[in-house]
């Protein structure tokens, strides 16, 4: 497993993680409302409920190869991403440059201000919403939040939410399945071993 101490932010790229490239970015806006303050959870499994094969990547980069199941025709032609992807195994992939925006939360809205996308990074975790996400799955979730954390001031434990949170009605994930208090009981325990650290 990669220790917390062992994820770093330079430049947007995350490392070690795996960089897969989407064509699907763009800029965030320069004046200030693109700046990084919120972390949006999701998740995704392609075929729906199935699990490994390479698909969200291909699906990300706009490669879906549409004859393997039904269910691809339906979603091929969508241009979307994420900037992260965190498999059943806990292993990392980056999609988007932190830096820029990634196409991941569509008609959104937190705390009264609208297109998250603008301000905010996307963490896909290979899941349903109904299915128990694994335990390597969350100790990665916790330490890449932490490097969030660390890398972009302006984002706070306060402003880690789900797509179902800045959707509702239109998006249900990460879902009831998903451990909120695992999450933020986790990166409590972290800083708070950060500050007695410092303290002797």
């Amino acid at each position: 497993m990669i220790r917390v101490t062992d994820f770093t932010i330079t430049d947007g790229r995350l490392a070690p993680a795996r960089w897969c490239p989407s064509p699907n970015f763009g800029p965030r806006p320069t004046d200030g409302a693109g700046d990084i303050t919120l972390l949006v959870i999701h998740n995704i499994s392609l075929p729906p409920g199935q699990y490994g094969g390479g698909y969200v990547e291909a699906f990300f980069q706009n490669r879906l190869p549409v004859a393997d199941h039904p269910y691809f025709a339906e979603i091929a032609a969508l241009q979307v991403s994420s900037h992260l992807f965190i498999n059943r195994q806990g292993e990392v992939v980056q999609f988007v440059n932190l830096n820029d925006r990634a196409w991941h939360a569509g008609a959104s809205c937190h705390s009264g201000r609208d297109n998250c996308n603008d301000y905010s990074v996307g963490i896909e975790l290979e899941g349903t919403d109904t299915d128990a996400y694994t335990d390597a799955q969350y100790r990665t979730l916790i330490d890449v939040s932490e490097a969030l954390l660390a890398a972009y001031p302006d984002l706070h434990r306060g402003r880690i939410t789900g797509h179902e949170h800045i959707a509702p009605g239109r998006k249900t994930d990460p879902g009831i399945a998903f451990n909120w208090h695992r999450l933020f009981q986790g990166l409590a325990h972290r800083m708070n071993s950060a500050s007695a650290q410092e303290d002797v």
